[in-house]
């Protein structure tokens, strides 16, 4: 039973600053050039802000089964410990300065709050998970209510 589903949309004002980006960057290039190479620099930026976009836009999170699921990564909750919503001065310390390489994160620039979860499981070389969300409480809850039900 799936008790949190979130997709992690990219903003539309990402989309509508990419294209004024692409069309200046696509202009300053188009100046210097002749021919098709101007139609070839614009397809080219397109291609490559719309997949960075597009792939920001694939990320989901999901709690079912007794799992969590982030960013095509699974997390069995019987190994999840502690589970704290963040808000975004403590997003900002735990992702940035106090970060463990070794974690798993999934950040996004356009969302500043996220959800720890610590990893009590002796063999994980993971110490915990950092999850950028939209709405953390309600992920927090629904990992402790499934964690609760599988143990």
């Amino acid at each position: 039973m799936r008790s949190y589903r979130e997709r992690l949309y990219v903003p539309l004002l990402w989309w509508l600053l990419g294209t004024v980006s692409i069309l200046v960057i696509g202009s300053g290039i188009w100046a210097g050039l002749s021919g098709w190479w101007p139609a070839i620099t614009y397809i080219v930026l397109f291609a490559l802000v719309g997949s960075v976009l597009v792939n920001w836009t694939r990320a989901t999170i999901e709690v079912s089964d007794g799992v969590l699921r982030a960013g095509g990564t699974d997390l069995p909750l019987e190994k999840a410990g502690k589970v704290v919503a963040l808000d975004e001065r403590e997003t900002r310390v735990v992702a940035g300065p106090r970060a463990d390489p070794a974690a798993h994160l999934l950040l996004r620039p356009y969302l500043k709050r996220a959800v720890y979860i610590a990893v009590d499981d002796a063999e994980s070389t993971v110490p915990y998970w950092l999850i950028a969300t939209r709405r953390p409480e309600e992920l927090a809850d629904a990992i402790e209510r499934s964690h609760k039900s599988v143990a």
